[in-house]
């Protein structure tokens, strides 16, 4: 490994952010996912969930659109909403949901740098009301067009890179969160991808 690629890697590691992270439900495109986790490596996301509870769930990505993030990105597969969020739960303080309700907050009024977990839906049907009922809260990026939603993957990207704003105010990239022994694991295990 060439001197540039090692700094890369500890400079990158250093960075993310064991506080974040996303849930995905039963979201019927693959690729779609794939784009997130592009988004989420660029924010520095350190792992997703992905929740597949449909009668034939995928387990593999789109290479093309994730640009190869899903190797620098721990996923977690359940096919168990209530599993995955008892797994969720035991990591993650705030668990936002994007189900529309009239509780449903603004994006923007969100705490994005404390420990929490962003939870996006099917493309049809958003977050059932089991993950739902898991959710410590709702919110909805605001709009003013006729059409009520976006994209899951440029929704996604609104609500991580909000985060990403938030949190850069609040100094969370100056420091690793990782211990040094966790940076030592985590570079071994990238050094072997």
């Amino acid at each position: 490994m060439t001197p540039e690629r090692e700094n890369k890697f500890k400079r990158v590691i250093a960075k993310r952010q064991t506080d974040l992270t996303v849930v995905f439900e039963n979201v019927n495109d693959p690729h779609n996912i794939s784009a997130v986790l592009r988004t989420c490596d660029s924010v520095g996301v350190k792992e997703v969930y992905i929740i597949q509870t449909i009668e034939r769930p995928y387990t593999k990505l789109g290479k093309k659109s994730s640009s190869s993030a899903s190797k620098w990105i721990d996923i977690h597969w359940f096919f168990s909403v209530k599993e995955c969020m008892l797994a969720v739960k035991k990591k993650y303080k705030s668990i936002f949901g994007t189900k529309l309700s009239e509780q449903s907050r603004s994006l923007y009024d969100l705490n994005l740098t404390e420990s929490t977990a962003l939870v996006f839906g099917n493309e049809h049907s958003g977050i059932s009301d089991e993950l739902a009922a898991s959710c410590t809260g709702n919110f909805l990026i605001p709009q003013v067009g006729m059409i009520e939603s976006l994209n899951i993957s440029v929704a996604c990207a609104v609500t991580l890179y909000e985060a990403y704003r938030q949190r850069e105010l609040a100094g969370k990239y100056n420091s690793p969160m990782f211990t040094e022994p966790e940076l030592a694991t985590e570079y071994k295990k990238w050094s072997e991808k």
